[in-house]
């Protein structure tokens, strides 16, 4: 009982996150079909955030469905209740319009900003061919450019600790940047891809 009360006191949007490939199963298993699952979750979504948020209230229902009064006691329990009964409205009215009353910040809020497993493994091959570049460069190169893009100096106080001009220190910084382009534009990476 103490991990329910832990999950009620934790942000919606984290609630769903974390069981929503679960109910999105359970919610196949009804229907038969993941798209329509896939549906039927995302409107059970909308629906507990609303509920979550102190929206409708389904009155003083028994606490078989996670739910006292208005208040959600165990919002796991409460969002399989929610995804069981639209998918069974689903199945017997498949035509029927499941988002009502939608309201953007909630959507913004259930967006997940969680990148792909394929995009952070292109983020590290891109990584790993830009370290590569730097490393190519000479020494003198290299620092202008780590000190202007990554320690965010000004050209001048990267002139002066180098002891040249701010013009080439602008070369220096624009060499770096067009190999570290040129590598990623043509090196396939170690893998081949």
């Amino acid at each position: 009982m103490t991990a329910n009360r832990d999950t009620a006191q934790r942000d919606p949007a984290e609630v769903f996150v974390e069981h929503r490939a679960d109910l999105v199963q359970y919610a196949a298993r009804i229907l038969g079909s993941r798209s329509s699952a896939e549906d039927v979750v995302q409107e059970a979504y909308l629906r507990f955030a609303r509920q979550s948020e102190g929206g409708e209230a389904p009155g003083d229902g028994p606490s078989r469905d996670g739910m006292r009064g208005d208040r959600i006691l165990e919002p796991v329990r409460y969002l399989y209740r929610i995804v069981r009964n639209l998918a069974y409205d689903w199945g017997r009215r498949p035509s029927m319009p499941l988002v009502d009353d939608l309201d953007d910040g909630l959507l913004a809020r259930a967006a997940s900003t969680t990148p792909s497993p394929e995009e952070n493994l292109r983020w590290r091959q891109d990584l790993g061919r830009v370290e590569r570049a730097l490393d190519g460069l000479p020494e003198r190169t290299r620092l202008a450019f780590e000190m202007h893009r990554l320690g965010g100096l000004p050209l001048k106080e990267i002139a002066a600790r180098l002891d040249i001009s701010v013009t080439r220190t602008h070369q220096l910084i624009k060499t770096a940047l067009t190999v570290c382009a040129e590598q990623l534009a043509d090196d396939p990476g170690e893998d081949g891809r």
